[in-house]
């Protein structure tokens, strides 16, 4: 019991770190300024780990390298404290792949979020300046989804098949995850 309380409070403190480095990168990328309430908060949590890391990973094209290794040293960590934590039964060999994997299922989870909130913004809150912002973060990744998907009766399906892909895709992680390569 201790330990599954341990890991829940370790799992939600890597993922709001890690995910906010994440969002960092994706923010950068997708040039939206910091001057609003969540680019603060997003600085303020990542700071003390991206600005660091920045002298070893530069920015490279438009993509902040050093956010995405703040969220990988995050996952690595976190998948070795729960691997201390349970007695070290896998060999530590695997860690890598584990934190590699770890990484890849919280991006899926927050990609899965943030379409699951766009949409729903989309029909609730269309004219909210956060809508705006989630609408940028959201709408790169429904584009190629959107020109493959056509509207259905004027409705966009797009978000919906987005969806079940990341989530076959979080099943194909977690299966990787839980033993095996298949």
């Amino acid at each position: 019991m201790w330990f599954q309380m341990v890991s829940m409070v370790l799992d939600v403190v890597a993922g709001l770190l890690a995910g906010t480095c994440l969002l960092r990168l994706w923010m950068q990328r997708q040039r939206i300024s910091f001057h609003q309430p969540v680019g603060r908060f997003v600085f303020a949590l990542t700071d003390w780990l991206v600005l660091p890391l920045r002298k070893v990973f530069p920015i490279w094209s438009a993509w902040d390298l050093s956010s995405l290794a703040g969220a990988g040293l995050i996952k690595m960590v976190h998948v070795a404290l729960l691997w201390l934590l349970s007695g070290g039964v896998a060999p530590w060999v695997f860690l890598p792949w584990f934190g590699l994997l770890s990484l890849a299922q919280l991006v899926v989870s927050a990609l899965s979020a943030l379409v699951l909130v766009y949409a729903v913004m989309s029909w609730v809150s269309p004219n909210s300046p956060m809508y705006d912002l989630v609408a940028r973060l959201a709408e790169p990744v429904l584009r190629p989804f959107r020109r493959v998907m056509p509207l259905i009766g004027g409705i966009d399906l797009s978000p919906l098949v987005l969806l079940l892909a990341l989530q076959m895709l979080g099943m194909l992680l977690m299966s990787w995850q839980m033993g095996g390569l298949g």
